[in-house]
């Protein structure tokens, strides 16, 4: 059976299905498995092992000429099996268009009329945890094709790295006149998508002044090209050296940064849910989102923030004074940085 799977459309959703990819490939250890993604998940995918191979894509527009340009690609792969894990209308389309028989995903945004499975979304959906989300598509899959649920274990959120990209980040830091003394710790101040969602950009640099000091430390930000306006405050604020690294790499590169790091601490971003997942033990520092469902699900993760009266409002722009995040202190931060730090020389 050949199976494709429509890959979410942010970093962080990416890998928050990381366990539903893992658990199709258990229900159908048989099955070709393809990702069709988009260009950039292929940076975090690439050494995956339950998937066959990834189908990437351009996103160039909406329209109707973009759509049936991606479906006749489909159509030559003869796909008997396709699972949505976006709610979009478009992926449902595309599917539908290349004619793939059996068409599973949840019944949003109008497009039950599109696929062979339409699932009803889980009234639990913000109250569990995202992964869930993506793994209660599979189950249905598994029900439809007859195959046992198997035993009840927790969900599995790894992101293995090559040794081979490991070697490509070391060059790459060489490059930037990394010493290779003390910690390496990374630093994610910025959120595409939200401004409510970042913590001060001079509170990220009092904190990579205090790891310095205490820890001789080597600080690097990571981020976007759309966040290299907010690193470059982070890197002017600061007193301590900084490798400013934001915009600089791609998503392959920076996921094998974050493997090499010793602690990540950012804001809710795609590049915690990352860290995670590679082992990295990560802070994350909440405000206007729900960590209930979308903090980085690994046991190496640390949430902080200061429970407000408005929060979680889910908003994109704080209309108020932002109290969700600068009630969060550097030196809270700070200490729950050193008491990471120390359990790993330890």
């Amino acid at each position: 059976m050949k199976i494709l799977v429509r890959g979410t459309n942010w970093i962080g959703d990416a890998v928050m299905s990381i366990p539903a990819l893992r658990e199709l490939r258990r229900s159908f250890p048989e099955a070709h498995i393809t990702l069709h993604t988009r260009a950039w998940a292929e940076g975090i995918f690439r050494d995956a092992e339950y998937i066959d191979d990834i189908l990437a894509f351009e996103e160039s527009g909406s329209n109707f000429r973009t759509m049936l340009r991606q479906a006749k690609e489909l159509r030559k792969r003869r796909f008997d099996l396709a699972v949505l894990f976006p709610n979009s209308y478009r992926s449902a389309a595309i599917v539908r268009l290349a004619g793939i028989p059996r068409r599973f995903g949840y019944s949003k945004e109008g497009r039950g009329m599109l696929l062979t499975d339409a699932l009803r979304v889980p009234e639990w959906k913000d109250k569990r945890h995202e992964v869930y989300y993506y793994l209660n598509i599979v189950e249905a899959v598994k029900a439809a094709y007859g195959v046992s649920g198997g035993e009840a274990i927790e969900p599995e959120l790894s992101l293995g790295v090559s040794d081979a990209r490991i070697e490509e980040a070391r060059s790459l830091f060489s490059s930037f006149g990394l010493r290779g003394e003390g910690p390496l710790i990374a630093l994610g101040p910025g959120s595409t998508n939200s401004m409510a969602k970042r913590w001060p950009a001079e509170r990220f640099a009092q904190l990579a002044d205090a790891l310095v000091n205490d820890t001789g430390a080597s600080v690097a930000v990571l981020g976007s090209k759309q966040e290299t306006d907010v690193a470059a405050e982070v890197a002017a604020h600061a007193n301590a050296p900084i490798i400013d690294l934001a915009g600089k790499t791609d998503l392959a590169q920076v996921t094998a940064i974050l493997k090499m790091a010793d602690l990540f601490v950012s804001n809710d971003m795609g590049l915690a849910h990352i860290a995670a997942a590679v082992g990295t033990p990560t802070i994350v520092i909440f405000g206007p989102t729900n960590p209930v469902t979308t903090r980085p699900f690994s046991p190496t993760s640390l949430v902080m923030r200061e429970p407000v009266e408005c929060s979680p409002c889910m908003l994109r722009e704080c209309p108020i004074d932002h109290r969700c995040m600068t009630r969060v202190s550097v030196e809270s931060v700070l200490e729950n940085a050193i008491k990471i730090l120390n359990s790993r020389t330890s």
